[in-house]
């Protein structure tokens, strides 16, 4: 005696719903995506409703009209770890350095194309006059390379301050959250 396999089918073949180009007499027509869209609205706004008053029983029972409602959980954030706080703000901090220093360079390179640099030292020479004032130039005070430089220096005492500040911000906020609990957040299950 011999058994025969067992054919499988996945259950998207199964409701009728194959692959695009393939068309089944019995696929059931979907509806108009403003009317999908618009119904996702109003049960988000039910569910809004329901999360802000959750005494309220006809708010919670308009937003399970016709299906399941979704699972909310309400949870407390009661310990961050300051590991990867600090792994984490040393990441954004160095980016957000990087941007600091690509922005100083766009702006110095824009305002000497624009020629702010030879209207001050013109400006200067027709203010103080004379042959001191033929040699001032003010790129030798304000110059690209020592603009970048303290740039530099800035952003790198930013990397570590807002290292520091945000791991001890995660070590503060466990104690406070061992004194009063935490911060609670209500979570929802996504529909669909």
């Amino acid at each position: 005696m011999t058994e025969r396999p067992v054919e499988r089918t996945s259950p998207r073949t199964a409701r009728g719903g194959g692959r695009a180009g393939q068309t089944s007499g019995q696929a059931p027509a979907r509806p108009p995506i403003a009317e999908r869209i618009s119904a996702k609205l109003g049960s988000a706004a039910d569910e809004h409703r329901a999360n802000a008053n959750p005494e309220s029983r006809s708010v919670v029972g308009k937003a399970a009209a016709g299906r399941r409602p979704p699972r909310r959980a309400r949870l407390r954030l009661t310990r961050l770890d300051p590991w990867s706080v600090m792994k984490t703000a040393f990441l954004l901090s160095i980016a957000f350095g990087v941007v600091t220093v690509v922005s100083v360079l766009m702006v110095w390179s824009v305002l000497g194309a624009a020629g702010v640099w030879d209207s001050i030292n013109q400006t200067v020479q027709d203010v103080v006059g004379g042959q001191d004032s033929a040699g001032f130039d003010v790129q030798n005070y304000l110059g690209t390379s020592r603009v970048l430089g303290f740039t530099i220096l800035v952003a790198a005492v930013d990397v570590v301050l807002l290292t520091a500040i945000a791991t001890l911000g995660a070590f503060l906020y466990n104690m406070a959250a061992a004194l009063l609990g935490g911060i609670e957040v209500t979570l929802a299950e996504d529909e669909g």
